[in-house]
């Protein structure tokens, strides 16, 4: 996959206190959160609706609300010289990324998909280095290789090799870390601005599925839907803030801590329990993420 991205512009060689660096890491410690809660959720929900539905109407909702937060000059700055070509990447790989992950968690455990989106901070570590110019060392690389070793693991392959759930996870993966990318390359565009392309991306995309089946929710499911479209576009933003506000090598491995949360929540909530080789291979990923947010600053 060849990635179209902008020639970067390296950092200022000096950097902002620590303080927005640990704003950074506890806004992406919580998205991390809600959208495991989010995730329980839709797979909860996907049992009735299509996953066209349930992204449909979550973008309409989060759209809606974000929408009335953008000030017009914001608009007018993103239409005028507003890198629209790497905002056209971002919010593609975006919309597609989550087409898979929904796709996945409402035919897998949520452990096992939230394992194989594990790799996505190990993915980013690489393309900062590469795209975005951030200092990795080798030691960072060594942590990046471990954490391809626990991928195997959580993944599974056999002598037939992936399933094709997890093919398509492995792809959203690494879709997901080229739209991350594309936001640290994007940190001078407001978080509402981020938000709002992403949601009328994802708009477009799921209503063009419509005709393929719709399914009238109940009151329950349909109240669900609503709070997973607030609750995301929360996430969305905490996303996207910590992103503008620390580098991406040290923020995105903190996502790792969502395999945690999808476990936990898969056990009480749909009584999954997760292979010994996802465990292993998800705390073997977690070790190298932590090895590389405790090195970022070195």
């Amino acid at each position: 996959m060849s990635l179209a991205l902008p020639r970067p512009v390296a950092d200022p060689p000096t950097r902002p206190d620590r303080t927005d660096d640990l704003r950074g890491i506890l806004l992406t410690l919580l998205s991390a959160v809600i959208f495991s809660c989010t995730n329980t959720a839709a797979k909860w929900v996907m049992h009735d609706i299509p996953t066209g539905e349930l992204l449909f109407l979550r973008g309409v909702v989060a759209l809606a609300f974000v929408a009335a937060l953008i000030p017009r000059r914001d608009v007018t700055a993103l239409m005028h010289g507003g890198q629209l070509r790497l905002h056209l990447l971002r919010v593609v790989c975006s919309c597609v990324e989550v087409f898979c992950f929904y796709w996945v968690i409402a035919r897998t455990p949520l452990a096992d998909m939230t394992a194989i989106y594990l790799a996505s901070p190990i993915y980013v570590t690489a393309m900062a280095a590469v795209f975005l110019r951030e200092r990795v060392g080798w030691r960072r690389w060594a942590a990046v290789c471990a954490g391809f070793v626990g991928v195997l693991l959580a993944v599974r392959p056999t002598g037939q090799g992936l399933s094709p759930a997890a093919l398509v996870g492995v792809m959203g993966s690494v879709l997901y870390a080229v739209s991350l990318v594309a936001t640290r390359r994007l940190r001078a565009t407001p978080s509402t601005m981020l938000v709002a392309t992403q949601m009328a991306g994802l708009l477009v995309l799921s209503a063009s599925t419509i005709a393929w089946g719709w399914v009238m929710p109940s009151t329950v499911q349909f109240a669900a839907m609503i709070a997973i479209g607030l609750a995301s576009m929360v996430a969305f933003w905490c996303v996207n803030q910590g992103l503008r506000l620390a580098p991406a090598s040290a923020v995105v491995p903190i996502n790792y801590s969502s395999i945690l949360w999808a476990t936990a929540l898969g056990w009480l909530v749909f009584g999954d329990i997760p292979a010994l080789s996802t465990l292993i291979g998800s705390a073997i990923i977690m070790a190298a993420g932590l090895s590389i947010v405790l090195r970022f600053g070195r």
